[in-house]
């Protein structure tokens, strides 16, 4: 396991535009390429934005979407992820691909729906965790309101690195803010929220604060405001001085979770 180089893109969707905001991932990549990248990170449905109404733009975001991050994995030779929405026999899934050179490795169905607008309505909630690796670095994603619920986070699978995608609203980014940091303190590892920036399709405000934050705590990097691709190194060694100095994942308390 070595340092890994992470790139992620804070985006400004456009409004159920598949095509538009695939272009407009292009038009990033080949303006900031950055090389040795060994991880790229997408938002929440990067495809069409946080919309509620799936049925038109299922099948157009599934192939568009894929396909992009494909494209992404081969040209860089790395690992990609990034939620867009999913239609398996009638049924919606607000779904997180990861995606490396050689295709699609695994996905992850977000568990916990946002009931405030109506996900859970229109969605189908996943059960199981997607636990991946990347440059030797165990990962575990999940997607924007899993942030709110310490149970399903929780390290039990020894991971170095937990992230969030995210279309989390500028009016609760204090709550953003709090508890991606929380989550990095009491599981020691790695933290990397990716948030949008911009107003949805409901005037919505999302002001970004994209984070990388250490496992102790402290933030590494963060971003608000504007469409932005930020480049960042994952310290190994920063993470194995970190859990030496103040090993208490060694006593944490043991528990089963039913779907």
């Amino acid at each position: 396991m070595s340092d890994l180089k992470v790139t992620f893109l804070q985006q400004n969707p456009i409004w159920e535009q598949v095509d538009a905001n695939v272009s407009g991932i292009l038009r990033h990549i080949e303006n900031e390429h950055t090389e040795g990248v060994d991880l790229f990170i997408l938002p929440e449905m990067f495809t069409t934005g946080f919309t509620m109404n799936p049925a038109p733009y299922a099948d157009e975001s599934r192939k568009k979407g894929v396909a992009l991050m494909e494209e992404i994995a081969r040209h860089w030779k790395c690992c990609v992820c990034g939620s867009i929405i999913v239609e398996e026999n009638g049924i919606y899934f607000n779904r997180l691909y990861w995606v490396t050179e050689h295709g699609v490795k695994g996905y992850y169905d977000k568990r916990h729906l946002f009931t405030m607008a109506g996900e859970d309505r229109v969605y189908e909630r996943g059960v199981q965790v997607l636990l991946v690796e990347c440059k030797g670095w165990k990962i575990m994603p999940l997607i924007c309101y899993d942030l709110r619920f310490p149970v399903w986070c929780r390290n039990r699978y020894d991971y170095d690195l937990q992230l969030f995608v995210a279309n989390w609203p500028e009016r609760r980014i204090q709550h953003w803010d709090l508890l991606l940091a929380a989550r990095a303190v009491e599981n020691q590892a790695y933290v990397i929220g990716v948030n949008r920036v911009g107003y949805d399709d409901g005037g919505v405000y999302h002001n970004g604060a994209s984070q990388v934050i250490l496992p102790d705590g402290q933030i590494l990097h963060r971003i608000t405001e504007k469409e932005q691709m930020v480049t960042i190194s994952l310290e190994k060694e920063r993470l194995t001085q970190i859990r030496q100095k103040f090993p208490f994942l060694e006593e944490r308390d043991s528990f089963e979770l039913y779907p």
